[in-house]
């Protein structure tokens, strides 16, 4: 091979990855759009002749060929912690006053503030200094692996000069005009426009054609870096540190010296939010030197180190033309506002919740009164308050239904309830609202099963139940005979509808729909249960031993439980094959195997939860209730009566110092 071939496509790699870097970093323009495509064919034309000089880091790579199939779950080695939240001034100062009595005798404790850019979190993995690996945050702890679409975004480095391994963790986002531009050709192209640009950011994320990825136009903020190798000692230095490597970092955050400083910080962007061209929903505040913020630690799953001030919720005016009321999954009748469309917070208003019946009436809301709307933390459109001195001299009060608007049955009111419920088990709208959420993302997951295929789907007769879905395949022949129905769509859907049965335990648990049963809370039910039958066979008391589970949450899987149909329901799920087990973690470290253990109060360092995972996966025995056979009651504060139980019955009390010994021994 001739060695100037091979300069001169070094040479064009490193033109265009510091043109690259300009316009996408930098925001510098050096060359019109018409020169850097030339010199980007160039480089394509030289490496198709030459492919075996292709390199992961060349600007040809940024829109991968592979489609993405699966996106694999990836764990992350370092959790991506949420924070705690504030809202006041108040809050704020407290906050600071925790820290310092956290690093009591320290007198030097400097604040990090940024703009919390209202994204999508992404963590991203280079080895040597080139990018080898990309996830979501996920829950925290697992992400889903992105690789091939962070590529497509070029203010992501593919490769960078200091050839280290290190993570990087940053806020993918859409700016405001870029948004406003997609929904616009989206719109001319007959497609459903997107709600707003942090939906759009997660929406692209999640496509599995890179090539489409890259033809949205997505951006970062990297806020974070972490790495063995390297010797930071704060997050100032490190945010300086992630520029100097070529990474794209806000310029607006700030050192502040103390907590005045950081309120005065959040006062003048809550004001000047709008100056900006991408969506912003608060600020993040962070101690500043790494070393205090180790002293501090996290509780749960949150850092002491730091907390996130969220600005109060955009406000606008318009019209109430119409209040509809929909059937929800569990039944209950809710009011929606339909509002003259109007923009709020970088979206465009339409439609609002109305909450209830009684709600309507304290706020004296009538048709075609106008309106004080708002975002309920920036993502729910509500209704806040009628402008009475707009109100029609004809408007009269709204009447309330008294029968379902879809299948016409009799509503009631329950018991200690402000809603309204359908209480008929077949009606229509109720069906179609539990299979759309079980079919959904984050339940089972079933694609090319969504909310009008699902509609359309009940109406035709096919589906009438949960179970239903895994016999789909014997009304083939009628699915093809459907306008727009080939036969390719209708062998994914039944791919899809295969691959579901592979769900874990606490997607499946989440996928019924149980009343107060979120995708949380199925987690820590599945966790603590380990099976359907064990939750099916837990009275309200055992089911309130679990952490964070109140009455609310019992006495419904109590209620769900107590129906045969239900119980008939989950038998016919398990024999099409979904998984009602839980596969909890096992370790290489086996120092519990043969011991039992029970957990009550507080833990400083992890949940209640976290400690089973962790005496599972040891080799121990989880127990939800104390007995004489019980080896250790693991005591956090607050540990109630079932410490005095623990004496009387003479089973060894444990802190949570010493259990972390067992486990390390």
């Amino acid at each position: 091979m001739n060695n100037s071939i091979f300069e001169k496509i070094n040479q064009l790699r490193e033109k265009l990855n510091k043109l690259n870097y300009k316009y996408y970093v930098l925001a510098e323009s050096e060359v019109s759009d018409f020169e850097f495509d030339s010199l980007l064919n160039e480089l394509i034309k030289l490496e198709k002749e030459h492919p075996e000089l292709i390199t992961p880091d060349s600007p040809t790579q940024r829109v991968g060929s592979d489609l993405t199939k699966i996106f694999n779950p990836i764990e992350h080695k370092v959790p991506m912690l949420s924070l705690t939240n504030t809202y006041s001034e108040e809050e704020l100062r407290a906050f600071d006053s925790r820290v310092r009595s956290g690093l009591e005798g320290e007198e030097r404790i400097e604040y990090v503030v940024e703009l919390k850019i209202d994204g999508v979190s992404a963590s991203i993995h280079y080895q040597n200094g080139f990018l080898i690996q990309a996830a979501t945050r996920g829950d925290g702890k697992v992400g889903e692996e992105i690789t091939n679409n962070i590529r497509t975004i070029k203010s992501i480095p593919l490769s960078v000069k200091e050839k280290r391994s290190f993570e990087v963790r940053g806020e993918i986002f859409m700016a405001l005009a870029d948004f406003k531009k997609l929904n616009e050709e989206r719109k001319a192209n007959g497609e459903k426009i997107f709600a707003n640009p942090r939906n759009s950011s997660a929406g692209t994320l999640k496509l599995q054609n890179p090539k489409e990825v890259a033809k949205r136009p997505l951006d970062i903020y990297t806020y974070y870096i972490l790495s063995h190798e390297l010797r930071l000692r704060s997050q100032n230095e490190s945010l300086n540190y992630l520029s100097k490597l070529g990474f794209k970092i806000n310029p607006n955050y700030e050192l502040c010296s103390n907590i005045e400083d950081v309120i005065n910080y959040c006062r003048k962007w809550e004001i000047n939010r709008d100056s900006l061209p991408y969506e912003i929903d608060g600020v993040v505040i962070k101690v500043n030197i790494f070393a205090q913020q180790n002293r501090l630690g996290s509780i749960a799953k949150s850092p002491r180190w730091a907390t996130s001030f969220k600005f109060k919720a955009k406000q606008a005016i318009t019209k109430l033309n119409k209040v509809t009321w929909q059937v929800g999954r569990t039944g209950a009748i809710t009011p929606v506002a339909e509002l003259e469309p109007i923009e709020l917070a970088g979206s465009i208003i339409s439609r609002a919740t109305l909450h209830n019946a009684d709600e309507i009436e304290r706020k004296d809301i009538r048709e075609n009164d106008f309106v004080k709307i708002e975002k309920g933390g920036d993502v729910i459109p509500k209704v806040v308050e009628v402008d009475l001195l707009q109100r029609q001299p004809n408007s009269v009060a709204l009447n309330i239904p008294t029968i379902c608007p879809d299948c016409k049955s009799q509503l009631v009111r329950l018991e200690n309830e402000v809603a309204l419920y359908c209480v008929n088990e077949e009606c229509p709208a109720q069906i179609k609202g539990k299979l759309i959420h079980f079919a959904s993302r984050g339940a089972m997951d079933i694609e090319g099963l969504g909310e009008a295929i699902i509609n359309l789907f009940v109406d035709k007769g096919y589906l009438k139940s949960f179970a239903d879905i895994y016999n789909l395949s014997k009304y083939e022949d009628e699915l093809k005979s459907l306008e727009g129905f080939g036969a390719k769509s209708i062998d994914n859907i039944f791919a899809s509808i295969e691959k579901s049965k592979s769900q874990p335990f606490h997607k499946v648990l989440f996928a019924l729909g149980i009343r107060y049963v979120g995708a949380g809370v199925a987690r820590k039910l599945a966790n603590a249960f380990e099976t359907i039958y064990n939750i099916k066979n837990a009275t309200s008391e055992i089911i309130e031993e679990v952490d964070e589970i109140g009455p609310s949450i019992s006495n419904s899987l109590v209620q769900y439980f107590s129906r045969n149909e239900n119980n008939k329901l989950i038998e016919q799920l398990i024999e099409k094959g979904l998984n009602f087990v839980a596969e909890l973690p096992k370790s290489n470290n086996q120092n519990l195997i043969g011991l039992s253990f029970v957990v009550t109060g507080s833990l400083s360092e992890i949940t209640r939860d976290e400690a089973k995972e962790k005496i599972i996966a040891s080799g121990g025995k989880f127990m939800s209730s104390l007995s004489k056979k019980t080896d250790y009651l693991l005591a956090g504060e607050n540990a109630g009566s079932k410490l005095e139980k623990a004496k009387e019955l003479g089973v060894k009390i444990i802190s949570e110092e010493e259990f972390n010994g067992m486990l390390n021994k």
